[in-house]
């Protein structure tokens, strides 16, 4: 089942420095939220904090709560590797297992995981190639290595791994920024096919693809230069787009500045 995510009064730091400061929002079950802003601004940082990779940067830890319907995050009885098993990610470059076969990239997770099952894992395997729309083009090659892939095929495939492990979260930051136009696009028809299933919550410098594939919009932005990012605002994806609350998210929209 996909989850809601609350996030409540949420600083983030590295070691004694705030990176970002008082975020509130909520992510709704099966929709896709989009996190936009200017480089810098903290919002790879907040997506990280869905899912408990921020803290694996030396330094790095948070005040304040990440709710995924009623469990919080952070609880000190909370395990983090159960964490990104229910938060899957994909990250901006693709990265597949480089020496793992196409099959073994998507049933690592799996594997790790415990399951020895042979005709479990192929039907996983499958499953998720079809529901990262890759399967017809792998089929017949799943034994070959997944680093022989084309860039988004490769993405695809990180997807594939991603859904394998039954998330209820999926976070993808900036994940085309490094593919083609018909890559791009193959990436943005998933991403609307997969929202039936999962929450999504994807991080993107492209307007146009925010405008897209987001059911809602959140603008980040820097306080001032070496002050902690913040939320302006957030709110449905038309709504930031054609009729901001703030100045600042119509400037940078509309491309005044960022």
């Amino acid at each position: 089942m996909a989850k809601r995510i609350d996030v409540k009064d949420l600083d983030i730091y590295y070691g004694d420095f705030k990176a970002v400061e008082g975020v509130s929002m909520t992510v709704e079950p099966r929709s896709v939220t989009a996190f936009i802003g200017p480089s810098g601004c903290g919002k790879s940082t907040v997506l990280r904090t869905l899912n408990r990779m921020h803290e694996v940067i030396p330094g790095g830890r948070v005040d304040g709560k990440v709710m995924l319907d009623d469990q919080d995050l952070y609880a000190p009885s909370m395990d983090p590797v159960a964490v990104r098993r229910t938060v899957g990610m994909v990250f901006q470059r693709p990265n597949p297992f480089p020496t793992m076969s196409i099959k073994d990239n998507v049933a690592a997770g799996l594997r790790l995981n415990g399951i020895k099952d042979k005709k479990r894992l192929d039907e996983t395997v499958e499953k998720s190639l079809r529901g990262a729309n890759l399967w017809s083009e792998v089929k017949d090659r799943l034994d070959k290595p997944g680093a022989g892939l084309s860039g988004g095929q490769q993405q695809r495939l990180c997807i594939a791994r991603a859904i394998a492990v039954n998330p209820q979260v999926l976070l993808m930051d900036e994940p085309c920024s490094a593919l083609d136009p018909i890559s791009t696009l193959a990436i943005e028809d998933l991403i609307n096919e997969l929202k039936s299933q999962y929450t999504i919550v994807i991080v993107t410098h492209n307007m146009q693809q925010a405008a897209r594939v987001s059911d809602q919009t959140a603008f980040f932005n820097l306080k001032a230069t070496g002050q902690p990012g913040r939320l302006v605002e957030v709110g449905s994806t038309q709504k930031i787009f054609s009729n901001p609350e703030q100045q600042a998210t119509e400037d940078y929209i509309s491309g005044r500045f960022g």
